[in-house]
């Protein structure tokens, strides 16, 4: 195998996640980043607040996984499911698959500007619940299909032929509501359309979302799925989606950035991997999968997610804390070494905080795995504090997004 398909292979795993964050937080602990230090006499008292907001919503400690389900209220779930009622297991497995894709695809950050208002309810919905719920209204009014009379399915036809107008009218966007990024998702959801014509291995002929249930059913073994088999069809399926990202022989590597501080010791050495909508995607995929009655394994081979709100909790309970003024005081592009640094010590802050958490209950990472201590959990608890510091609990750093990263 050659050296570039070795670091692209290894780029695109959890483990090289985890192996380029512990190398910056590393540095963190001997104080030789430039943007952040750390105050780990703050974990113990971090793990017990994302305790206390998980004992609150779950207080059985029943924490169903970190993924977009969640977003979606029982009602919306209820009316999705009376309308897959009479077709067969597999085929409602394979809708969900065309919901929840671009759902999730459609996730970055909302600003803190636009809402949307649910016709049914009345109901305002902001950030990542509005997105889901709009998304959710697009998805059954056939907005991802290229066949009225198959609206519930997401299509590569269907995705390439999403219109502007469309699109803004279904996130009711104007200019007193905008939604950051408006573009950038289009363009994204068009090239969605565009990837998965590509891999008919897994998105079949006509290429269609849903296909990939099809695909991963045939890797299980003995009923039994490993989550990391999951994320890696992600990547597989979906890098070429991501515009402007980092590239090793022609392959888009998607959610990597470059930090100067990791020595320069090869090829890709520099590179710190995050994967963070595509893991969230993974979370959000294996509960279909479950439904079907395959066995998700190995769940924590995946890792936190480097996002704005586990980020967020970690500045505001002061896990980290900003070097200078800048860091707060002006808004970073992703690619910027403070972004890079922020999410890279998020990353190994939240399986600290996790296994604390775990050591607090007395349970192994199987009967408490990262992606509940997300739901619970961390993702919550980082709305809270941020709710509680700032007006319309803003994230303490703010970020230049284009719609396509957090």
């Amino acid at each position: 195998m050659s050296t570039e398909k070795q670091t692209i292979e290894y780029l695109r795993s959890t483990q090289a996640i985890r192996d380029r964050c512990n190398a910056l937080f590393a540095l963190a602990e001997q104080n030789q980043l430039e943007h952040f230090q750390l105050d780990l006499d703050q974990l113990d008292r971090t793990a017990a607040y994302v305790l206390e907001v998980m004992r609150s919503a779950y207080p059985d400690l029943q924490v169903p996984f970190h993924s977009r389900w969640r977003h979606f209220a029982p009602s919306h779930i209820a009316g999705l499911t009376e309308k897959l009622a009479k077709i067969d297991p597999l085929e409602q497995a394979r809708a969900k698959f065309d919901l929840v894709i671009p759902s999730v695809l459609l996730d970055a950050g909302a600003g803190s500007a636009w809402n949307y208002t649910e016709a049914e309810t009345g109901q305002e919905f902001t950030r990542s619940e509005g997105l889901a719920i709009a998304s959710f209204h697009l998805f059954l009014q056939g907005g991802f299909s290229s066949d009225p009379v198959l609206p519930l399915q997401a299509d590569a036809v269907g995705l390439q032929g999403l219109t502007e107008p469309t699109f803004n009218q279904s996130f009711q966007i104007s200019d007193r509501n905008p939604l950051v990024g408006v573009e950038g998702r289009l363009a994204l959801i068009h090239r969605l359309g565009t990837a998965i014509q590509q891999r008919p291995d897994l998105f079949g002929e006509p290429a269609r979302l849903g296909n990939l249930v099809d695909y991963l059913c045939q890797q299980a073994i003995d009923r039994q799925l490993k989550a990391h088999q999951v994320f890696e069809a992600v990547l597989w399926g979906f890098s070429d989606i991501w515009a402007g990202r980092v590239a090793i022989a022609g392959v888009n590597l998607g959610d990597v950035w470059l930090h100067p501080a990791l020595p320069d010791t090869g090829l890709g050495t520099q590179l710190v991997p995050f994967h963070k909508l595509s893991q969230w995607l993974t979370y959000s995929l294996l509960e279909p999968l479950q439904d079907l009655g395959l066995q998700i394994t190995n769940l924590n081979e995946l890792t936190g997610l480097s996002e704005y709100r586990n980020g967020g909790l970690c500045l505001d309970l002061g896990l980290l804390r900003p070097k200078h003024e800048v860091v707060l005081s002006q808004s970073h592009l992703p690619s910027s070494p403070v972004i890079v640094e922020w999410r890279a010590l998020t990353v190994v802050l939240l399986d600290r905080i996790a296994a604390k958490i775990r050591h607090t209950l007395d349970l192994t990472e199987t009967e408490l795995p990262l992606a509940k201590v997300l739901e619970g959990g961390t993702w919550a608890a980082g709305r809270k504090i941020a709710a509680e510091r700032r007006s319309g609990g803003t994230p303490p750093i703010q970020i230049i997004s284009d719609g396509t990263v957090f």
